[in-house]
């Protein structure tokens, strides 16, 4: 049943009445009023949720009404009621701010329909608004955890993008460095952030459907476009476009991406009408775009176009210092995820993630203090709650090998020492190339080379 208030303006006291019985039959609670100024002094009282109010009344026209009000709230929703002879002046209605206006005579029920819908949307602004408030909240700097250095430039660069309202930033690191967290932050401590914010991998979707996601298409622009489709920079106006993995963007959409930068316009798909893109947009990506520019995979234009503002989220092994507050952060918000009270970390336990390297960045550490709040039963993270990679971290293995009297190539004794690497490190190659010397990507050229399998190593 509805809880909600309507007040009625209406001068003609068998429609107010007609119309108070059907709402009231239909469980609002409902308010009347027969002259613009009785409507002000019951708006004064308890203000509605929503107002039928009839532009032809005396006295204090229905237009005065509304402009009085909106000084007042502009929190109630307004129905305009107007003789079909005055319809301009429901129009002048609508501008201030009615939501729709309804010609006399009318059927009842068709009224309440208009009263349900008008309503719903309300809710639904309402509920979008405190969504908004509440991601504005959760993407603040408070989120952006460091003090170090390289951190410092983070926030700096931020504060500028925000402060002068950028049209495109890159936002470079390793995965798990924070990416998508920073771009959120600028969207939603921006003046955007009451619009939307979209974003698309460029490299988990296949080419023909990431330009229709990006840019929409026009029903039957292909065979499988059986209606029109509006693309993110439609969904995205006055809001952000966050193209995540942009290094992985085809060549042929990369020619489109430029447009949009330069001229902030773009196409649907097999259209031919062109759209604003008033849009922030932001690229992120892992790989080196200057190297993909000289291998022919990545324009220079539009290279040199979205570097306009770079921002680079520093790896964990650039900001060890930052480990402490990152992990009591990160104990922090686990602990209420997860309805713990884990209370800290022992001195060991801090000491084996200052070691380690965490190819995963702070992602990885999210993923190792959340384990460890999960599975510990003690009021403290203990060495024991540590993945073994991070407990051992190598450093108690060492490689052993006995040359057979036979003899053995050198080939053999590089794949005999790989194949102990990987089983001392129990499969884990970060470990396994570290143990060896050499570099991850090293280490799989060799596995391939030597047909080493990880599932068929037995443990030492």
């Amino acid at each position: 049943m509805p809880t909600e208030t309507v007040l009625i303006v209406e001068d003609d006291i068998l429609l107010n009445r007609s119309v108070q019985e059907k709402l009231s039959g239909e469980g609002y609670k409902v308010l009347s009023a027969g002259t613009g100024e009785e409507a002000l002094e019951r708006i004064g009282e308890e203000l509605p949720d929503l107002m039928l109010l009839d532009i032809m009344l005396p006295g204090i026209d229905g237009v005065e009404v509304l402009k009085r009000m909106r000084d007042l709230t502009k929190e109630v929703v307004v129905i305009v009621l107007t003789a079909s002879e005055v319809v301009q002046t429901a129009v002048e209605a609508m501008k201030l701010g009615a939501y729709d206006y309804i010609s006399k005579p009318f059927d009842v029920d068709g009224v309440l329909i208009t009263i349900e819908n008008a309503l719903e949307s309300t809710r639904l602004k309402r509920e979008v608004a405190l969504i908004r408030s509440q991601q504005r909240q959760l993407y603040g700097f408070g989120n952006i955890i460091g003090t170090s250095p390289p951190m410092q430039e983070v926030y700096e660069r931020i504060s500028k993008v925000i402060e002068m309202d950028v049209k495109t930033v890159l936002i470079l690191g390793e995965t798990g460095t924070g990416k998508d967290l920073a771009a959120r932050t600028i969207h939603y401590q921006s003046s955007r952030h009451g619009h939307s914010f979209v974003e698309v991998n460029c490299m988990n979707i296949s080419d023909n459907i990431l330009e229709s996601e990006l840019f929409g298409h026009e029903r039957g622009a292909f065979t499988d476009a059986k209606e029109l489709k509006r693309g993110l920079f439609e969904h995205a106006q006055g809001g952000t476009v966050l193209l995540d993995e942009i290094g992985h963007m085809p060549h042929h959409l990369q020619g489109k991406l430029l447009r949009v930068i330069e001229e902030r316009k773009f196409r649907r798909v097999g259209g031919v009408k062109d759209f604003d893109a008033d849009v922030l947009l932001i690229a992120a990506t892992n790989r080196d775009l200057w190297k993909a520019v000289e291998n022919g995979d990545f324009r220079e234009d539009l290279f040199y176009r979205i570097k306009l503002v770079p921002i680079y989220m520093p790896s964990l092994r650039e900001r060890k210092e930052d480990l402490p507050l990152l992990i009591k952060y990160l104990l922090q918000t686990a602990n209420r995820e997860f309805k713990r009270n884990v209370q800290g970390i022992s001195g060991e336990a801090e000491e084996l993630l200052a070691q380690y390297d965490w190819p995963g960045n702070v992602r990885e550490l999210k993923n190792v203090i959340e384990r460890a709040v999960i599975l510990g039963d003690e009021d403290q993270i203990l060495v024991k709650h540590l993945p073994r990679e991070i407990a051992k971290n190598g450093t108690d293995a060492a490689l052993t090998f006995r040359l057979p009297e036979r003899g053995l190539s050198l080939a053999q004794v590089e794949k005999e020492f790989i194949d102990q690497a990987l089983k001392i490190a129990k499969g884990n190659q970060v470990q396994a190339a570290r143990l060896l010397g050499i570099t991850r990507h090293a280490l799989r050229h060799r596995m391939k080379k030597y047909d080493i399998r990880l599932s068929e190593l037995k443990r030492p």
